[in-house]
């Protein structure tokens, strides 16, 4: 009976090992190198993304000219870089965290490069174009995105369309080119979700068999990759079993057949080991922590500093042809423009902790990026805008016709008795406030709805503000 334990045994293992091997062979005959060289396959098909969506948009972008063809070079290199790291990825197992920061380290510099040439040219007539790619291109950060870098791409194509909108509405009668190059930008992020869904659905997936990825993406670069090896030879046919394997077989076979009879002994098995007494544990017994030699690490390397946050910038108030520019000012709170004219504008950018007060009559009023800002303002004849903000008041003393506030948290918008009839239009804002008067110095607050329900009534949806429950 022995024996035939033995030979059963042998056999299974012949016949893993045979499996084993037949699998090995399909794999490379599909293509498919088990150590990750041809896994190339995604590469390919962000290629076409580089060669369609891509393409189109640096071609309507040329036309355009100016700044926005000189912002899609940018935009260009930084799709090409991210390339070079899907393809170091494909071939290479995911290194430390440390190691990972400086590959991702290129593709970051091209954001800031971007974003920085959108402030450089606050100025421009295109500077709708800009602004929706600038608030994009972080998109490119979804291979550090480990749990869903669909959707945070998606986040920030909806970032953009905020200003594309803008773009068709100024140009969407007028000029066909614009609307053409808003068409092919948004396509980049619409492909570039499909992409990421059919290969990085839940993180960049990298290659668990190849050598540590290199230092630095530019180590990445290597000669064309060699074809997988030709498949090995099939396995030759499985011994027919002889009279022969009834013999005694030593080595293995008496190793596996000792296994065999510990394992039979069943709860037995422990009666070998040594009992370890509560005051040898470590766990139970502190003494015996505080003499325990301190485990030797490796030679402490100097931390380094964190990423410097953008260089701050001089606070800033000056005419600048026909636009006030309001920049950079932290706790002041005595800002007055006084001279205006009906054809100037205002913007006010990265201002913290501030008030600004404007006087007399004005076009239009942009706030922009911050935090803590009380604005009072006699008269527009235009829009005043709150966007990417928090923490605003805002304070009407004459008339306005739209007041529009958009990813803004936090909003306390004064009315005057003559800005009553004023639209206020708010999009993925929360946390805002209409205070209308209510007598000489007193206002009655109204919240302004952040939830809603939609319904189909036959015919249309019909969306209206609901109360949350609770």
């Amino acid at each position: 009976m022995e024996d035939l334990m033995q030979r059963l045994e042998r056999a299974v293992t012949r016949m893993e090992e045979i499996s084993v091997t037949m699998q090995a062979s399909s794999n490379m005959l599909n293509g498919n190198c088990v150590n990750g060289v041809d896994g190339g396959q995604s590469v390919e098909v962000f290629d076409m993304l580089l060669k369609g969506p891509l393409s189109d948009y640096l071609n309507c972008s040329r036309a355009i000219g100016s700044e926005v063809e000189k912002h899609a070079e940018m935009v260009n290199e930084a799709l090409q870089t991210q390339r070079t790291f899907l393809q170091m990825a494909s071939m290479h197992q995911e290194p430390a965290q440390t190691e990972l920061q400086d590959l991702l380290k290129p593709i970051s510099d091209h954001i800031q490069e971007i974003q920085n040439f959108r402030e450089r040219n606050r100025g421009s007539v295109l500077f709708n174009h800009l602004s929706a790619v600038s608030e994009s291109i972080p998109a490119l950060g979804w291979v550090a995105v480990s749990q869903k870098p669909g959707p945070y791409v998606k986040e920030m194509n909806d970032a953009a369309t905020f200003y594309t909108n803008r773009v068709l509405k100024d140009y969407k009668e007028t000029d066909r080119r614009h609307v053409d190059w808003v068409h092919s930008y948004l396509s980049i992020w619409t492909e570039m979700q499909s992409f990421i869904k059919q290969h990085h659905t839940t993180g960049l997936v990298w290659n668990k068999t190849g050598p540590i990825a290199p230092a630095s993406l530019l180590d990445s670069s290597s000669p064309p990759r060699a074809p997988c090896p030709p498949p090995p030879p099939p396995p030759p046919p499985p011994p027919v079993f002889t009279d022969d394997d009834s013999k005694p077989q030593t080595g293995s076979a008496n190793t596996q057949h000792s296994a065999l009879c510990q394992l039979n002994q069943g709860t037995r098995i422990t009666k070998g080991l040594k009992h370890v007494s509560d005051e040898q544990k470590t766990h139970k017994n502190p003494n015996l922590r505080s003499q325990a030699s301190p485990v030797k690490s490796k030679d402490p390397q100097p931390v380094s500093a964190p990423k410097a946050a953008a260089q701050k910038r001089l606070p800033l108030l000056e005419l600048e042809g026909k636009k006030w520019r309001v920049e950079n000012f932290e706790q002041k709170h005595d800002l007055v423009i006084e001279e205006t004219e009906l054809k100037q504008v205002v913007y006010v950018f990265g201002c913290n902790n501030s008030t600004l007060q404007v006087k007399g009559k004005i076009n239009s009023i942009i706030v922009d990026n911050c935090k803590k800002l009380g604005l009072v303002f006699e008269n527009a004849v235009g829009i005043v805008e709150i966007i990417n903000s928090r923490s605003i008041q805002l304070q009407v003393l004459g008339v306005v016709p739209t007041i529009s506030i958009n990813k803004t948290e936090g909003c306390q918008v004064y009315l005057s008795k003559a800005a009553l009839s004023c639209d206020i239009v708010s999009a993925k804002s929360s946390e805002m406030n209409i205070l209308v008067p209510a007598g000489e110095d007193d206002y009655r607050e109204f919240p302004v709805p952040e939830q809603f329900k939609t319904v189909w009534d036959g015919s249309k949806l019909v969306t209206e503000p609901t109360e949350i429950a609770g």
